[in-house]
């Protein structure tokens, strides 16, 4: 039953291309009708024949014509809706297929990133290809064979029973054996194959892991044994594999060996039945085409049924994240905001990530517009998380976020992250040039704009030595640069960008100490007039914070300027101590 939702759903993804599914579906009609057709006129031509010998010729000169006529037309049919079927069915296939390909990788974005969090992006990869694949190959086979096949065993081989009982129950007899041993197969390779598909996610997983970790890989002479992790999951993915493969094959045996037995039955039976006088030559001969043609096409079925049952666990993951619900997305009666002032409120503002133990909870805070604020705590305490509610990376559960007195929810997602800049800890660059990683966040910005971004950034000289300048490719993640090019260049993305709200999550940690000085004058210079949030845990950077939130476990416990919490002796002065010992240490 999940083979055929599965495939059912997928026959309802062609989208676009109904019309044209339409007209493929009656080519195939008329394919089937016309094969059907051609052995029962062949048996016709072949009875006027052996009633014909020179002494006793045709009763009329034309007693062969109309079957022959016939059965040219029927082969004419067949030919045209065959070409008509190999033009347009490969291209309705491919075209599909990267238009839902497209589909899943626009889906894919917008999920939250709880899911990427959760889900390796090797597996998400594999699953988009091996999915619109297993798609593309189904709309192939459906319209080139399958639909057709269909046709000609459910609807036209039961006419055969009016055409010669006998030979007509031959007939579906086969067919009925053919549909028990498919049934068989199905039920018992049905578990072996989903435990296949594991191996297969566990494979591209691993070597996802091992080329997107190559430096890790070489510096710890790890080749060989992450080359032999490889090896084995290739070896227990085999061994899985093996066993459905050999159902597989013994269907195919004995599909031959039942078809080439009721071929012998049919000749065996019609033999008799013609010795009494109840089935002429061409009946016979028509009959015996016609389980050529049986056989031809059920075993087109096992192979189809096969290939299909292969596909169904790549399918079924490729729609369990099709299906995935974003956590995030605009109400039905969202506005684009426009250009936002920059006064922000949490009020009575929880979240959590498990639904137990709270990330955030029961947070409330006014900023005014322009305020520099510095969140600090130590690691996990919620600072990232509580930042993340704003720009919408996940909604509180509990509480409400406003900016300019509207909620963000109440926004556009697209109207709301227009507004905020956020430059990561980690920089996560595209592999793409300098020039189109800093255009991220202006796609029209002028080159003189892109130039402005990156000399305020501290990352005008580095570019500038690079043979290519602009043009420099930065590699995968942007590994062609050091650790604070990358993070310069992130910066510069979210100084285009130009917002009204800036977070900087820890953005200068990757930055060598004279660097981060030079860059800390200029994001003051950047900083003014927007509002800034900054997360810090170098609590010497955030002296000059309008107002510093200190966290703990998800809550705010103090509040205040620098030299008010160092006074007051409270948390954040005794993380300052900790701190400070530690760098003179």
């Amino acid at each position: 039953m999940m083979m055929l939702k599965l495939y059912g759903r997928v026959l309802s993804m062609l989208g676009s291309e109904g019309r044209l599914a339409v007209v493929l579906a009656f080519a195939n009609i008329v394919v089937a009708l016309a094969q059907f057709a051609e052995p029962i006129l062949f048996g016709r031509m072949v009875d006027v024949l052996t009633k014909t010998t020179p002494s006793a010729p045709a009763e009329t000169p034309f007693a062969m014509e109309p079957a022959m006529g016939l059965w040219i037309i029927a082969a004419l049919l067949s030919i045209t809706g065959g070409v008509m079927i190999s033009m347009h069915a490969d291209r309705l296939s491919h075209r599909r297929r990267l238009a839902v390909m497209a589909q899943y990788f626009e889906h894919v974005l917008a999920l939250p990133l709880a899911f990427h969090n959760a889900t390796h992006s090797g597996r998400i990869l594999k699953v988009k290809l091996e999915g619109t694949g297993g798609m593309a190959w189904i709309w192939l086979s459906f319209f080139r064979d399958h639909f057709s096949a269909m046709v000609l065993l459910l609807v036209l081989l039961p006419l055969s029973l009016v055409l010669n009982l006998h030979l007509g129950l031959i007939l579906l007899g086969l067919l009925l054996v053919f549909s028990l041993l498919t049934a068989y197969v199905l039920n018992k390779t049905q578990v072996l194959q989903a435990a296949v598909e594991s191996h297969h996610s566990s494979l591209a997983e691993q070597a996802s892991d091992a080329l997107g970790n190559i430096s890790v890989v070489q510096s710890f002479t790890r080749i060989e044994w992450e080359a032999a992790a490889l090896r084995r999951t290739i070896s227990d993915l085999l061994l899985a594999q093996v066993p459905v493969l050999s159902w597989w094959a013994l269907a195919s045996i004995i599909t031959r060996a039942s078809a080439s037995i009721s071929m012998l039955l049919i000749f065996v039976t019609g033999a008799r039945l013609h010795q009494q006088g109840l089935a002429s030559v061409g009946e016979v001969v028509g009959f015996m085409s016609l389980s050529g043609l049986l056989v031809m096409r059920m075993e087109q079925l096992v192979s189809f049924i096969n290939h299909l049952f292969l596909q169904v666990p790549k399918l079924a993951e490729f729609f369990e994240v099709l299906d995935t619900k974003p956590m995030v997305a605009n109400h039905p009666d969202a506005v684009d905001p426009g250009r936002l002032v920059g006064e922000v409120s949490f009020d009575h503002v929880s979240y959590s990530f498990t639904g137990r133990e709270r990330a955030v909870h029961d947070l409330s805070l006014t900023v005014k517009a322009g305020q520099r604020i510095a969140l600090v705590g130590e690691t996990g305490s919620g600072k990232s998380t509580t930042l993340a509610l704003l720009y919408r990376a996940f909604d509180p559960q509990q509480g409400s976020i406003r900016i300019d007195g509207i909620d963000v929810r109440s926004m556009t997602l697209e109207g709301l992250r227009r507004n905020v800049g956020v430059v990561f800890q980690e920089p996560m660059l595209f592999a793409r040039s300098i020039r189109d990683n800093v255009l991220i966040g202006a796609p029209d910005a002028s080159e003189e704009a892109v130039w402005q971004a990156l000399a305020r950034a501290q990352a005008e000289d580095f570019v500038t030595r690079s043979p290519a300048g602009l043009e420099t490719i930065v590699g995968e993640r942007g590994r062609s640069l050091s650790g604070g090019e990358r993070q310069r260049i992130a910066i510069a993305r979210a100084l285009l960008k130009n917002p009204p709200l800036l977070i900087l999550d820890e953005a200068t940690a990757a930055l060598d100490a004279g660097t981060e000085a030079r860059l800390q004058n200029a994001l003051e210079e950047v900083m003014a007039g927007r509002t800034t949030f900054i997360i810090a845990h170098r609590l010497a950077t955030v002296r000059q914070a309008d107002l510093i939130v200190v966290f703990e476990r998800g809550r705010i416990v103090e509040t205040g300027q620098y030299d008010s919490l160092i006074a007051q002796k409270g948390r954040f002065a005794a993380l300052a101590q900790a701190q400070f010992m530690t760098e003179a240490s």
